[in-house]
C-alpha cells in the first residue's frame, strides 16, 4: 500500500479506516453480484490507500482449488495462473491454515510461488489474510507494498483482517443465493425437459405455450380411437400433428394414409377414398381398392377437409355412423377398421351457415378439436425452428451454414409469415443454398422479407435491390455483429473495423443501430 493510513497521527489514520469500511459496507449494501462487490472493494483500496496490487482469491465449489475472482494490476491471462491448492505456495498456506500470512520481502521466500509471473524478483512485502464464513475459508485477500517496519506491515495487515471479515457474510450469502438460483434454474431444465419428453413428439419443432398446449393434447388423445379435427391456417404442420398422434398411439404399427381433399378432382374423391369395381365408370379397367381399405387398421387423414363436396360429405358420414363402406360400383358393404383425423384451414362454422358444409358431418368430426397456432403467433419458436431447418438443409445438401446473422434474425422476427412454418422453411432452404460463407445473411432472404419500415434494414427496393441499399445492408450486418460482440461498445467496435468512433457513431446514426440493444 503506497499510501497508507500508517504514515498518519492514530486518530487521523482511524477516521480514515473508518471511511474505508464505510465505502465497502456501502458497496456490501447495494451489489447481489461477487465479482463485482470485489472489484468494487478493491477500487475502494486502490483510490483510498493506494493500492498496486491486490487479489481476492475464492475457493472454487465443491473443490479445494482457490482461483483469482477479482485482482488490481493483473491482466486476463495472470489472473488465469492465479490458482493454488490447498497448502500450495503463501496463499495456499492461508487458505488451508486458516491464519493470516505477512511476507517482508518476497525475494528472500523460498515458498512465495509468484505463479501470476508479475512479481519478477521485485522487492516487496505480501499480506494475505483468509475470509473465514462459519470456520471454513471461502477465499483470500492479498496485497502488495512496499517493504516497511515490522510494526507498520502488522498495522496493514490487521487492518486487511477487518476488510475480509466485514466481507465473509456478504461473499459466502451472495455465493448461497448465486448456487441456489442456479439448482431452481436446474430444476426447472429438468422438469421442462421431463415435460418436453413426455408431451412433445420428435417430428415437431416449438417451445411457445401454445405448442406445448398442442403436446399435450396430443398425449392425451392419441391412446384412444377418438376422431381429430386439427384447425390451422395452411403450412402450420396439421399433417406433422396427424402422424405424431398415429405414432403415438396403438396403431403406429399400422399404415398412415394421408389424402389431400382439395388436390383431387372432385370426380374423382370418391373412387380415391372408397375405391371402385371393374367399369364402374369410364376407364375402370380393374377392381381398385380405396384410402379407408388401404389404412386398415391404422389412421386415415384427410387433410382440407371444408374442400369435399356435399355428395361425399354424405358418404363420409355414413362411413363415421356405420365404420363400413361401400366402393363405387357395388353395393357391397366393407367393415373397415380405421381411425380419422381430420384437418382444415378454412372456417367450418361459416361454410356451415352458408350451406358448403354438413352440420352433422362437422360434428362428427369435431369431436376432438386441435387448434394450430399461426407462426405469427409462436414468434419465440421462428429461431428454432430457423436453426431446425439449417441444420436439415445442411443435411440434404452437403452445406456447412453454421449460424444466422442479426440482421437476417430482425427480418425474420418482423416478418408476418402469411405462409407459416412451410414458408419459413422454404425460405431457410433458399438461404442456405445462395449462401457464399457460413452465415446466412439479411440480403440472402427472400424479397418479401425485405421490410424496411419495420426493421430499418431498406435492403429491397419494390423494382429489386440497389448497389447502395445491398451496401448499407451489408455494412449495418457487419457494425451489428461487432456490436453484438462488443457489447454495443462503439469504440472497440472502431478498433476492430480500423476506424474512428466518429465515423463508426455517424454510420450507426445513418444506419438507425440501436447500440444499447446489443449491450
Amino acid at each position: 500500500m503506497a499510501r497508507s493510513p500508517r504514515s498518519k497521527p492514530a486518530a487521523s489514520r482511524s477516521a480514515a479506516e473508518l471511511a474505508i469500511l464505510y465505502k465497502i459496507s456501502r458497496a456490501m449494501a447495494h451489489q447481489r453480484d461477487i465479482p463485482a462487490l470485489l472489484n468494487e472493494v478493491l477500487d475502494v483500496l486502490e483510490t483510498e490507500m493506494g493500492l498496486s496490487r491486490g487479489t481476492f482469491t475464492l475457493r472454487r465449489p465443491d473443490s479445494d482449488v482457490f482461483a483469482i475472482e477479482a485482482s488490481r494490476g493483473l491482466s486476463a491471462a495472470e489472473k488465469r495462473r492465479g490458482q493454488y491448492r490447498l497448502g500450495e505456495g503463501v496463499t495456499g498456506r492461508v487458505a488451508e491454515s486458516g491464519q493470516p500470512a505477512l511476507v517482508p520481502d518476497i525475494t528472500q521466500a523460498s515458498d512465495f510461488l509468484d505463479r501470476t509471473g508479475t512479481r519478477r524478483k521485485q522487492r516487496v512485502a505480501f499480506l494475505c489474510v483468509p475470509i473465514l464464513h462459519q470456520r471454513r475459508v471461502i477465499g483470500t485477500i492479498s496485497i502488495d507494498r512496499p517493504p516497511a517496519s515490522s510494526e507498520a506491515l502488522k498495522r496493514d495487515l490487521d487492518f486487511l483482517k477487518l476488510v475480509a471479515d466485514l466481507l465473509a457474510d456478504a461473499v459466502a450469502t451472495i455465493r448461497e443465493r448465486i448456487e441456489e438460483h442456479e439448482s431452481l434454474l436446474a430444476e426447472n431444465r429438468r422438469l421442462r425437459r421431463q415435460l418436453g419428453d413426455q408431451y412433445r413428439p420428435g417430428n415437431i419443432i416449438g417451445n411457445c405455450s401454445a405448442m406445448r398446449q398442442v403436446y399435450e393434447q396430443i398425449a392425451q388423445v392419441a391412446s384412444s380411437n377418438a376422431t381429430v379435427l386439427i384447425r390451422g391456417e395452411t403450412g402450420t404442420g396439421k399433417e406433422l400433428v396427424a402422424r405424431a398422434i398415429h405414432f403415438s398411439s396403438a396403431r403406429r404399427e399400422a399404415p398412415f394414409v394421408a389424402v389431400n381433399c382439395a388436390a383431387l378432382p372432385e370426380n374423382l374423391v370418391e373412387s380415391e377414398l372408397f375405391g371402385h369395381e371393374k367399369g364402374a365408370f369410364t376407364g375402370a379397367m380393374q377392381r381398385r381398392q380405396g384410402r379407408f381399405e388401404a389404412a386398415a387398421g391404422g389412421t386415415l387423414f384427410l387433410d382440407e377437409i371444408g374442400d369435399v363436396a356435399p355428395p361425399v360429405q354424405v358418404r363420409l358420414l355414413r362411413v363415421l355412423q356405420e365404420r363400413a363402406i361401400e366402393r363405387v360400383g357395388s353395393d357391397r358393404t366393407i367393415p373397415v377398421n380405421v381411425r380419422i383425423i381430420t384437418a382444415t384451414s378454412q372456417n367450418l362454422e361459416a361454410a356451415i351457415r352458408e350451406g358448403r358444409f354438413r352440420e352433422d358431418l362437422y360434428y362428427r368430426l369435431n369431436v376432438f378439436p386441435i387448434h394450430l397456432p399461426p407462426l405469427r403467433e409462436r414468434r419465440s419458436d421462428i429461431l428454432l425452428l430457423a436453426d431446425h431447418f439449417v441444420r436439415k438443409v445442411n443435411a440434404q445438401y452437403g452445406r456447412s451454414v453454421k449460424r444466422i446473422s442479426t440482421a437476417a434474425i430482425n427480418m425474420m422476427m418482423a416478418y408476418h409469415w402469411p405462409g407459416n412454418v412451410r414458408e419459413l422453411e422454404n425460405c431457410i432452404e433458399r438461404a442456405v443454398l445462395t449462401a457464399t460463407d457460413d452465415v446466412i445473411h439479411g440480403f440472402a432472404l427472400p424479397p418479401t422479407l425485405q421490410t424496411g419500415e419495420q426493421t430499418h434494414t431498406a435492403l429491397l427496393a419494390p423494382d429489386g435491390a440497389g448497389l447502395k441499399d445491398l451496401v448499407d445492408a451489408y455494412e449495418r450486418e457487419i457494425i451489428i455483429d461487432a456490436l453484438k460482440k462488443h457489447r454495443g461498445n462503439a469504440a472497440a467496435v472502431a478498433r476492430e473495423l480500423k476506424t474512428t468512433q466518429r465515423i463508426i457513431n455517424y454510420r450507426i446514426r445513418k444506419l438507425q443501430i440501436e447500440p444499447r440493444a446489443y449491450r
